[in-house]
């Protein structure tokens, strides 16, 4: 029997490969001669660098670059087994993690080193950087990234702008004497599940804006600077963006990306999992294990076990969820890509005792399910 687990990362707690190897060390204590692999999945969410490296034995990179502040943070990136693939968290650099929830302003903040991480990337000989936009602190539309890469944005007066949320609609110009000779040759894949536009009452700043710390006045500025600043691609670089689905992602930086860098958009989900290879594993597999931290209603909607699940579908393979907790509607799951789904809690605990003893609980939980499953053979 050949048993496929693919999880996404427990948040907080294990990445996606220590999730799965305590899985399948439970699977073999319920039989030891099972064909049991490991295969680390995520969607572009936290710890998708994580999974991709262990996924194609790469390799995590530490530098130090500025944060949304401008303030100097020591950060990560991945280069993938391959040698020639970055994998990029923005949040790892430009995330709203990095403030504290006083210091959160999208007025003042900047992706400029998110920008930094794909010029590191860069001269390390990557020339395909897959980057997942989850989780910023911005709504700069990358115009912070893009100075870092060698763009340069002058005002009415020829002063150069070192662009933030607040201050895109002083910028007069776009210069692109300076982008770094590197960025021509290379391919960037933007893992995005949001379809929001960059503009407007369904995009970046209204949607995003207050959880950055923006009051309503402050929102509605800022949407005035993204419009401004993307009539300017559009009639210096001749890029439209303001409506693409997708623009709006991460305070536009996906429309930034778009405008700056031959990037394109992609959901999360099927951009990892062609990177990993996914389906060929599934095919070769009888049983597909998945899950991740939480499973609830909301794992349909692009998460990481239902992709998993569905996959799995396609060739008919029995899937099984596994997840810390199970929330609200997660029996909408079976029957729909899921044939069963268990929490690996095992008795009343709290949060604290969880995370501490995740390792084991997977443990627990993947011997005891297969101990029931072997019965059945």
């Amino acid at each position: 029997m050949k048993i496929l687990i693919a999880t996404d990362s427990f948040k907080d707690c294990l990445s996606a490969r220590q999730v799965g190897e305590a899985l399948k060390s439970g699977i073999l204590q319920s039989k030891s001669d099972l064909d049991v692999s490991v295969l680390p999945m995520a969607d572009g969410g936290e710890g998708t660098v994580q999974a991709l490296v262990d996924a194609t034995g790469g390799r995590i990179i530490q530098c130090q670059v500025n944060d949304p502040l401008m303030r100097p943070t020591n950060s990560f990136y991945g280069i993938l087994g391959d040698g020639q693939t970055a994998a990029i968290e923005m949040a790892a650099t430009s995330g709203i993690e990095k403030l504290t929830p006083e210091e959160r302003n999208p007025w003042i903040t900047s992706t400029y080193g998110t920008g930094e991480l794909i010029v590191h990337a860069l001269e390390n000989g990557c020339r395909h950087i897959i980057m997942g936009i989850g989780g910023s602190a911005t709504n700069d539309c990358g115009a912070g990234m893009a100075h870092a890469l060698g763009y340069k944005f002058p005002d009415h007066n020829q002063q150069e702008i070192i662009p933030t949320g607040g201050n895109l609609s002083e910028i007069r110009d776009i210069k692109t004497e300076t982008v770094h000779h590197q960025l021509k040759d290379c391919e960037i894949s933007v893992a995005c599940d949001v379809t929001n536009p960059l503009t407007g009452v369904n995009g970046a700043s209204y949607v995003y804006g207050p959880q950055k710390g923006a009051n309503s006045e402050m929102v509605e500025k800022l949407d005035a600077n993204l419009t401004a600043f993307a009539n300017l691609i559009q009639k210096q670089l001749h890029i439209h963006i303001t409506k693409v689905p997708g623009s709006g992602a991460a305070g536009g930086l996906g429309g930034g990306l778009l405008a700056f860098t031959p990037a394109g958009l992609q959901k999360g989900f099927d951009l990892i999992a062609e990177k990993v290879n996914l389906e060929e594993h599934v095919k070769n597999a009888d049983i597909v294990i998945t899950g991740e931290g939480k499973i609830d209603y909301q794992t349909q909607f692009g998460k990481t076990p239902f992709g998993v699940a569905t996959m799995a579908k396609k060739y008919n393979k029995p899937v099984i969820g596994v997840a810390g907790t199970l929330g609200e509607g997660y029996n909408e799951l079976i029957n729909n890509g899921f044939d069963a789904i268990f929490s690996i809690i095992d008795a009343p605990m709290t949060l604290e005792k969880a995370l501490i003893n995740a390792e084991q609980l997977l443990e627990n939980a993947g011997k005891n399910i297969f101990k029931s499953i072997l019965l059945l053979f």
